[in-house]
């Protein structure tokens, strides 16, 4: 016979509780974090049960930050800004964009952190880390053609890389991180380009992977904090066009025709 404790037990967590006139995130009341504890501070309480240092949230915050927006030629985004115009709603129009964030979209995170786990694992097994970086670029090259977070489709050199990985560097130094995943990271991109006369420079996949392995995130969770940090840039898209009175709108101007090949 099913009693109430096993329903209670069916729900159990240890993420927050809430009961009449009592609202606790992760042990912490709520009206004690509200007004006092920045939403940095609260987005790795309530994923890690336990409260960030300052430079750890500088970290954090930095990643979420570089990932918020890529304009309107982002798929996620395009179809969001889509969605606004078909009468569905402000929530769906962003669940919209956000439902595209899939391993060739918005995945590029959590699949570099996932190389750079390897590349750590064979050179915490004996290899060199210049050894461990190309077999695990072999590796995932026996897959996949795309390495994850080296490379940009659009930028020769992405712009937020170089100020993700000098606050890393920062980090490293104040002994906030240890280095590790950096090292990798940077060990990655040396035996890509090894050879190379046009360079493959890492990205803003690869440089928060890097801070979110450093932090000691798990890789999937590389890929929802990706996913968090994009909701802000897919919300301000959809909120725009849904002020610019469009309706139904398709993915090219009404003036053109997709070319028929029969």
């Amino acid at each position: 016979m099913t009693t109430l404790q096993d329903v209670s037990d069916w729900w159990a967590t240890g993420v927050s509780r809430v009961a009449p006139g009592v609202i606790e995130l992760r042990g912490h009341p709520v009206q004690e974090l509200i007004g006092t504890t920045g939403f940095g501070s609260v987005i790795w309480l309530m994923l890690r049960g336990e409260t960030a240092t300052a430079a750890q949230v500088r970290l954090l915050e930095a990643a979420l930050v570089a990932s918020v927006d890529h304009g309107p030629h982002a798929p996620s985004i395009a179809a969001a800004r889509i969605a606004a115009t078909c009468g569905v709603g402000l929530n769906n129009a962003v669940a919209t964009g956000v439902n595209l964030l899939g391993d060739s979209h918005g995945g590029a995170g959590q699949q570099c952190l996932e190389l750079l786990a390897d590349v750590r694992a064979r050179h915490a097994g004996g290899a060199t880390l210049e050894l461990a970086a190309a077999d695990a670029i072999a590796a995932w090259r026996a897959h996949s053609r795309y390495v994850p977070g080296f490379g940009h489709r659009f930028h020769a050199v992405d712009p937020r890389q170089a100020p993700l990985l000098s606050l890393v560097d920062e980090a490293v130094a104040e002994g906030t991180v240890d280095g590790d995943v950096l090292r990798a990271g940077r060990a990655v991109e040396a035996a890509l380009n090894a050879g190379r006369e046009r360079p493959i420079p890492m990205n803003v996949d690869g440089a928060t992977a890097i801070i979110y392995g450093e932090l000691g995130f798990p890789a999937p969770l590389a890929r929802g904090l990706f996913v968090l940090g994009r909701t802000v840039g897919i919300l301000a898209h959809a909120w725009e066009e849904t002020q610019q009175g469009r309706r139904n709108k398709g993915p090219i101007p009404p003036g053109v025709t997709p070319t028929f090949v029969g």
